[in-house]
């Protein structure tokens, strides 16, 4: 999955933290492409966006839903991709999938080469449009990029900290997390995002949206964590807004850490016991 990227080299990343309206497609994706063409202008080679920025998350019924949600590739992410190939970046976009008379939730990875991958979200909680979405069926994948090796999860996703392991065990430089964070949630940004930064020692970033869709506020608060756990860049809880932040991609190739060399050392793929670990995989329910 790695190519062959310069440990030193450095790329700006920009997290959106917006506030889409639902089932308002045009509007979305109009402001998309806006925030894609001033993110390219200051030199962003990554842009995140929230979870289904393009379609909106709190529809009522499978049936409404469905009529906003789009096929990938569709006409949305045709239309980004023409303008990712115009500016030469990365895009990382969530919307509602219509795929085989089913519904998805569903990020996609977009570059100037066109579609790289999608992702559809795993674990399902029973919250605006994933009551009624089907469960993910996509392989957690790392997509190897001139920029980094990306991964993706969403929202809810976070609190499995085997999908970001796995991501990280795949070659992830970058686990970008999209994410409609309901108000009481505050913890899983400033309590997970840094924790699966550290025990994978990747970059985390979190792209989530702000505002009120039909009586659910949502808390933003987007951010981007370096792999010690470090936060680069944080939004606010109460506008829309863009952070930015360097990432230097060779600080999540070493997962050695050297603190005194022959006496103070670990490495924390190294040192891992999968021969032990047999039981997180084994399917429970209380």
């Amino acid at each position: 999955m790695r190519q062959g990227i310069q440990t030193d080299q450095v790329f700006k990343c920009a997290v959106v933290q917006s506030n889409p309206r639902i089932g308002n497609k045009a509007n979305n994706l109009a402001r998309v492409l806006e925030t894609m063409e001033a993110a390219a202008a200051n030199g962003t080679k990554l842009i995140a966006f929230t979870e289904a920025e393009l379609t909106g998350y709190c529809f009522n019924n499978f049936h409404e839903a469905k009529i906003f949600a789009e096929e990938v590739p569709g006409p949305s992410t045709g239309i980004i991709i023409n303008k990712a190939r115009e500016h030469d970046i990365y895009v990382v976009v969530g919307l509602l999938e219509h795929f085989q008379d089913k519904l998805f939730n569903t990020t996609v990875l977009i570059g100037p080469e066109g579609i790289i991958g999608k992702y559809r979200k795993t674990h399902r909680i029973y919250l605006g449009a994933d009551r009624f979405s089907e469960k993910g069926d996509i392989p957690y994948t790392v997509y190897s990029t001139p920029i980094g090796n990306i991964g993706l999860i969403i929202c809810y996703d976070l609190l499995f900290p085997e999908a970001s392991r796995v991501l990280a065990l795949q070659g992830a430089d970058i686990i970008v997390n999209s994410t409609n964070l309901p108000s009481g949630s505050e913890s899983f940004i400033d309590t997970l995002l840094p924790a699966r930064a550290i025990e994978n020692r990747v970059f985390m970033i979190a792209s989530s949206r702000v505002g009120m869709e039909r009586g659910m506020p949502f808390i933003g608060a987007s951010s981007i964590v370096d792999p010690y756990g470090r936060f680069l860049a944080q939004a606010g809880s109460n506008q829309e807004e863009i952070i930015h932040a360097d990432i230097k991609v060779g600080r999540a190739r070493c997962k050695q850490t050297i603190i005194k060399p022959g006496e103070y050392e670990f490495n924390i793929f190294k040192d891992r016991r999968p021969e032990f670990y047999g039981e997180i995989c084994l399917k429970r329910e209380n």
